[in-house]
């Protein structure tokens, strides 16, 4: 399960800078018009993820700064937030590399960011919720930029093993 979540972690970051990078070509009005997305517009479902991102690793690595709430503006400056993001993918990768099979078993306990209740679950599963989260509001993003009239992006995992993750198959 290891070279999975490893995998997982760069697949994450190259996909990140992928829809970072077509979102660089929006004008602001662009970024920020509400196109109906959960959080809305692209700037807010960006960072969005940065928050989740920044919980979760507070959560299972007990350092980093955490908001309080997951509709955080955390960065109104895009080239601000895409550098966040980027030391934030770096952050995730490095993490993932030092963790072993018995912390992947082993439970953390947590209070959800909307409720006190604790919450005990093994670290594998997770994980594989985090890295699913991603994907699930880039698609947003990518919805976005579809109706925005920009090109389709190539953000399944298969792109990214037929190119720079083959070595993580």
């Amino acid at each position: 399960m290891l070279k999975h979540f490893r995998m997982f972690a760069r697949y994450n970051s190259w996909a990140n800078t992928k829809l970072y990078n077509a979102c660089e070509e929006l004008s602001d009005e662009e970024l920020r018009a509400d196109k109906g997305a959960f959080f809305g517009s692209a700037h807010r479902t960006l960072n969005h993820l940065l928050a989740a991102d920044r919980i979760w690793l507070k959560r299972f690595t007990g350092t980093g700064d955490a908001p309080t709430t997951l509709d955080d503006v955390l960065h109104e400056d895009f080239a601000a937030l895409r550098e966040a993001r980027e030391t934030e993918d770096r952050r995730i990768i490095s993490w993932i590399d030092e963790i072993t099979d018995a912390d992947l078993a082993a439970t953390i306990s947590y209070s959800p960011i909307a409720s006190p209740e604790r919450i005990v679950q093994p670290l594998g599963p997770i994980l594989s919720h985090v890295f699913n989260h991603q994907t699930h509001h880039r698609g947003q993003v990518h919805m976005i930029l579809t109706c925005l009239g920009r090109p389709s992006l190539a953000l399944d995992l298969i792109y990214f093993l037929r190119g720079e993750g083959a070595r993580w198959q």
